[in-house]
């Protein structure tokens, strides 16, 4: 490998990482962007797991969404422990020849076409965010050499990601103080109230219904009133 090249490469798509705007773009920019940088990269996904299930965040073709699927029926699989466990990279030369670590799955994802896989653990230090997946539909194509490719590849992504994720949550309290700003307006008026009492109302009101205090401003002011 070119590691000139790639660092180059892997430069560019960095700058391509932390320019995109949301989440989901920032997702499916790392899957693609795995195709492209990994040499015999075929298909490349993000998986995470939500309260035990798997779900795939992003995918470059079907094969990813089947595999991962695979992976949490069974329990077992590279992307799946990585995600679970924290352990950082998976590789596996052969699939038809993997049997000790994944008995259920690597049978299962050969006859799917994975002749050969690697996982690598999404993280910040913070914060686990999932596991990138890379595929192949050749067996033993991914050396030590794709393996550490992989790595610096999947450590730029999860800057990225932890970047875009945080940039959407700013986004969402900023959303959140402006409803509540407006809602507090709009009770103030209708029934003479101080500011904190206004907060108060909603509040309680929140509390009791067990609806989020957001959703409770935006159903005022789209509405005019809390009743």
């Amino acid at each position: 490998m070119d590691w000139r090249e790639y660092a180059v490469q892997l430069a560019a798509k960095a700058r391509e990482l932390l320019a995109e705007d949301t989440v989901d773009g920032t997702l499916h920019r790392i899957a693609t962007s795995s195709v492209e940088l990994i040499e015999d990269c075929d298909a490349a996904g993000i998986l995470t797991i939500r309260k035990g299930q798997v779900a795939t965040l992003a995918a470059t073709e079907q094969l990813v969404v089947d595999s991962d699927r695979m992976q949490g029926e069974c329990g077992e699989g590279p992307c799946f422990d990585a995600a679970r466990t924290g352990h950082p990279v998976f590789r596996i030369m052969d699939m038809a020849e993997e049997r000790v670590r994944w008995p259920d799955y690597a049978p299962r994802a050969h006859d799917l076409g994975v002749g050969s896989m690697m996982g690598f653990l999404l993280y910040t230090e913070n914060e686990d965010l999932g596991a990138l997946n890379i595929y192949s539909r050749k067996r033993g194509v991914f050396t030590q050499d794709s393996e550490t490719a992989g790595w610096s590849l999947a450590s730029h992504a999860a800057v990225a990601l932890a970047s875009a994720r945080e940039q959407a949550q700013m986004q969402e309290a900023v959303l959140t103080r402006h409803a509540i700003g407006e809602a507090m307006g709009i009770i103030m008026a209708e029934h003479n109230l101080s500011e904190r009492e206004a907060f108060d109302v909603l509040r309680r009101y929140s509390q009791e219904k067990n609806i989020k205090l957001r959703e409770v401003a935006q159903r005022v002011c789209e509405r005019g009133t809390l009743d």
